[in-house]
């Protein structure tokens, strides 16, 4: 922007000391940390860099900002600076008290407050940087603005002392600089990739940003800017798929007050993609801009097929208009209305109209405009209606099969007696080798096997109708229960815990990773509901005459050598069917030593993207990601 900041969308207002507005009590925040950053797992961790990042992203969109850098530093602490006017400071007169100091100590401080001061922000509805103040052991602001710089330390949200002038400047902005407290969260390690991720996304929903990332401990650092907006951020999403039209479409303007930012567009995969946010806040649940979007995109293309004469006595369901589709809906808006404290879901009713009325009218011109692409659109509907159709009558004839069939379930299940689904376990394992020995050394009582033979379909490439297709992936869906695709109903589950159990070798992950994908795509409701796990079987067995230990790691292993002296053996199990059944139980199926992992999906988005990275047809992208993550590597035995 050549040094110039940008005009906002609104005429600018006086931000000064009187602009911020109280609403008091920090006390609850260490109290209850949970309601108000989520966790305080990773998770939360990182919603406090998020929560500072927001402020200056705030700056961006009011026009009074372009650049945000963020830096994790060697200490621990983790530094954010912004190019934007700088948190008023000087006495506010109805409070008595310094506006910095009100921002970082009192819980609803903040020029948010104030519609003069920002029309639409992030955040946490203003709370944010007293959060994470309250949450830090030590925090430092320096404020640049006036020609002077200021600074407030902080220890656990208390000032040290007043606010003082440290110099003088020429700039404006903010540095926030804050020590998490190890008496709060459960780790206060940074992850770099799970903020490049957020980092970059923001700086595709604000075209006028620049963000700079780095991290002075490894050294590791990016700068995101991209021009293209969200229609750049839709080509990034689909860099591993094939589009069928190009460029996206692109769809803006404004409704009742809010701005509207639409790019959305077709690949030839089966996998919907379509991902909203509110001033640029992710919302994974969608909420009101999402709906309004679908309805218009279901009632848009069906009017001009049937108006073109390319539907001819059908009509497109929403699923099959969103067949493919990859999109990004970002709205602005003054005060949205969400549901919950960390703003999953969009309440507000005037966001559904002003995005379906905005789409109806874009979409329409635009199709109208291009009918070449609108013609590949609906084509690409009817694809997807026709696979339905294919995929529902697969799914009636495997019921019926199934239910002719002795018991209805897979011949190869070995089922437990307890019928209550909340205390049953199914075992996926790998060959029938690793299945005998699984269900010899099984609790027949609560625990379920279930042996595949070879590798199941990879879901990622498949129509819906061919995926039923699979022996395997049918065994999956009766032994589970709970059905497949979009009628995935998880009340019917016949186990509350889907333990995927494979080798230890490249064979046994890539399984892992097809029934990773086959869960995520077929099936997430399991996942999301946190009831599919992976079995961590050990790497070694250490004996020593009679005594015996197990090992998962190398580490382990090192110190069961040492702890059992001279003499020791060690075995290297390379497969689940390497141990008898009383050594797989002891070590990997009893509740009461085994170790397991919960599979979570802590971001939707990223899930997304990597499992069409490292499913899909595109070779470039995977080979780069395993370049990229070769390093994190350990124990996997070619």
């Amino acid at each position: 922007m050549d040094g110039e900041k940008q005009q906002g969308l609104y005429d600018p207002e006086v931000y000064d000391a009187d602009s911020i507005v109280a609403l008091k009590g920090l006390e609850a925040v260490r109290k209850r940390p949970g309601m108000y950053i989520g966790s305080t797992d990773s998770r939360g961790l990182h919603h406090l860099v998020y929560e500072v990042v927001d402020n200056g992203i705030d700056e961006v969109m009011a026009g009074y900002a372009d650049r945000v850098s963020v830096y994790i530093n060697e200490d621990g602490s983790v530094t954010v600076n912004d190019d934007g006017r700088g948190i008023p400071v000087g006495m506010n007169k109805e409070e008595g008290k310094d506006a910095l100091e009100m921002c970082l100590t009192d819980l609803h401080a903040g020029g948010k407050f104030n519609q003069n001061s920002y029309k639409v922000s992030g955040g946490l509805h203003g709370v944010g940087v007293s959060v994470v103040n309250a949450l830090s052991k030590r925090l430092i602001a320096i404020v640049e603005r006036d020609g002077k710089m200021y600074r407030q330390t902080y220890h656990i949200g208390i000032p040290d002392g007043p606010v003082e002038v440290i110099g003088t400047s020429d700039k404006t902005g903010t540095t926030i600089t804050f020590y998490p407290d190890e008496e709060v969260f459960e780790t206060t390690a940074f992850d770099y990739e799970v903020l490049q991720n957020r980092f970059r996304n923001q700086a595709f929903l604000n075209k006028e940003a620049t963000i700079y990332f780095e991290d002075k401990g490894t050294g590791r650092s990016d700068k995101f800017h991209y021009e293209g907006g969200v229609s750049e951020f839709v080509q990034y999403l689909n860099r591993s798929k094939k589009a069928i039209h190009d460029p996206p479409i692109a769809l803006v303007g404004e409704r009742n007050g809010v701005l509207v930012d639409i790019a959305l567009q077709y690949t030839d995969g089966y996998n919907e993609a379509v991902d909203s946010f509110v001033n640029t806040i992710y919302t994974p649940e969608g909420g009101t801009h999402l709906t309004g979007f679908r309805s218009s995109l279901t009632k848009t293309i069906n009017d001009y097929g049937k108006e073109n004469g390319l539907l001819k006595d059908v009509t497109l369901e929403g699923n099959d208009v969103r067949e493919g589709l990859t999109a990004i809906i970002s709205i602005r808006m003054p005060d949205p209305q969400f549901e919950g404290q960390t703003k999953a879901k969009l309440g507000s009713s005037i966001a559904q109209k002003a995005v379906s009325a905005l789409m109806s009218e874009k979409l329409s011109e635009f199709f109208l405009e291009n009918p070449a692409t609108a013609a590949v659109v609906v084509r690409k509907g009817i694809s997807a209606m026709e696979s339905r159709e294919a995929a529902r009558k697969a799914r009636d004839a495997t019921r019926r099969k199934s239910a002719l069939e002795s018991g209805s379930l897979p011949g190869k299940l070995a089922d437990c007696s307890e019928k209550d689904p909340s205390k049953c376990e199914l075992y996926i394992v790998e060959g029938e080798s690793a299945g005998g020995s699984a269900k010899q050394g099984r609790d027949r009582a609560f625990q379920a096997i279930l042996p595949l033979r070879g590798k199941i379909l990879n879901v990622e490439k498949a129509r819906p109708d061919k995926i039923l297709d699979n022996e395997e992936i049918r065994n999956l869906m009766i032994a589970i229960g709970g059905g497949i695709g979009k009628e995935f109903d998880l009340s019917k589950i016949r186990y509350h815990s889907v333990v995927i159990m494979t080798d230890a070798d490249v064979d046994g992950a890539h399984i892992g990773t097809l029934l990773l994908t086959l869960f995520y795509r077929q099936m997430k409701p399991l996942i999301d509901s946190g009831h599919v796990f992976l079995a961590m079987p050990p790497l070694y067995r250490v004996s020593k005459g009679k005594k015996e230990t197990y090992a998962y790691n190398e580490e382990e292993m090192a110190k069961a050598i040492e702890e059992m002296g001279s003499g020791t053996n060690v075995s290297r199990y390379k497969g689940l069917g390497e141990m008898n059944p009383q050594q797989l139980w002891d070590t990997t199926m009893n509740p009461e030593t085994r170790m397991m992992k919960k599979v979570e999906i802590e971001d939707a988005m990223l899930a997304d993207q990597l499992f069409s990275i490292l499913m899909g047809d595109d070779v470039e992208p995977r080979r780069d990601f395993i370049i990229e993550h070769a390093h994190e590597v350990i124990n996997l035995d070619v």
